[in-house]
């Protein structure tokens, strides 16, 4: 095994975070003049297309869901509500406990570290001033490649530009599109953080997979012993 590919949302990131999703949504409503309740619905329900870039970028996607809800924004109003919303995002995405010394530990390790995440264009946009970004790398984002988990080329994108074969790559996930399907479909091996430290979040992930993954770890720091003390510095 020569490389590790990671989801990001629920995986790096701080699980607990993702409870604080619609708050920061309905903030961004507020900015817009937009009903939060009617906004958060209109966000949700467009989620498979944004993921996609079927909105185009952040200030694009939030013009046209506030015009959805029955506003539009001038630009002074966009404005503030681009950063709020990019605000917004920047919580959700806080890393979790650890997670950067686990990416660090693997790097001195020589490993070739990757990324699959279906985002929308906040996390592509914010991805060069984020502290994961100098860890990893190989990142293969669904807005960017306009398709989704599980489909096959995300796989294998992230193969290519880590440089290795699918099959000596982990995959590392906390469930949810499927993703788990997708990387053993791909021929990589798949691994559930199952994130059991954090309650209220399990119900959180979308299009759950199938397939439960033989290695399951709670934490990530465990994936460091799950690989073995030949890979492991002390």
């Amino acid at each position: 095994m020569r490389a590790i590919i990671f989801d990001f949302f629920g995986t790096l990131t701080d699980p607990s975070a993702e409870l604080l999703r619609k708050e920061t949504i309905q903030a961004t409503a507020a900015e817009l003049g937009v009903s939060p309740e009617r906004f958060w619905t209109a966000m949700a329900a467009s989620f498979p297309d944004r993921i996609v870039g079927a909105y185009g970028g952040t200030r694009d996607t939030l013009r046209t869901i506030a015009r959805q809800c029955g506003t539009d924004p001038d630009d002074e109003r966009l404005d503030r509500a681009v950063a709020t919303h990019r605000k917004g995002a920047e919580r959700v995405r806080t890393p979790r406990r650890g997670v950067l010394a686990v990416l660090d530990h693997l790097r001195a390790r020589n490993f070739r570290l990757g990324l699959i995440s279906d985002c929308s264009s906040e996390l592509f946009e914010a991805w060069p001033e984020t502290a994961y970004a100098p860890r990893i790398d190989a990142p293969v984002f669904s807005w960017q490649e306009r398709i989704r988990k599980p489909d096959p080329r995300l796989y294998a994108t992230a193969a290519a530009r880590l440089g290795v074969p699918a099959a000596e790559c982990w995959f590392v996930g906390d469930g949810g599109s499927r993703e788990h399907d997708g990387a053993r479909w791909a021929g990589m091996r798949p691994v559930l953080v199952t994130n059991a430290g954090y309650p209220g979040v399990g119900g959180l992930r979308t299009d759950p997979d199938s397939y439960l993954p033989e290695h399951r770890i709670d934490e990530l720091d465990e994936l460091i012993r799950l690989l073995g003390p030949s890979h492991d510095n002390g």
